[in-house]
């Protein structure tokens, strides 16, 4: 099996955390989003065809420390890290308008 396993697994990935971070994102352009998706997927792809199924880790390792990233930025901004809530002050910090 050639490079679809690689593919399904960004696939699951992108599904779970589309779905888990989506209220993170409300504001976020979708180009922006598809660009970023492009761009993991291209690596991931790049790096199948040097490193052959090890080009799977690639994916997974990458969400550790975005998911650092996540954690200790709303701790330090006081906003929930799972449910987004203090929404009007996590609006304020992305910079987005609340309309409520």
């Amino acid at each position: 099996m050639g490079v679809e396993i690689e593919l399904a697994e960004l696939r699951v990935i992108q599904l779970v955390m589309t779905n888990f971070f989506a209220r993170f994102e409300i504001e976020t352009p979708a180009m922006r989003k598809i660009i970023g998706w492009l761009i993991i997927a291209g690596i991931t792809v790049g790096l199948f065809y040097l490193v052959g199924h090890w080009s799977s880790i690639f994916p997974v390792i990458g969400l550790i420390p975005g998911t650092i990233y996540h954690f200790q930025w709303c701790k330090k901004n006081g906003i929930d890290p799972l449910k987004a809530t203090l929404r009007k002050k996590y609006y304020e910090l992305r910079k987005w308008k609340l309309e409520e």
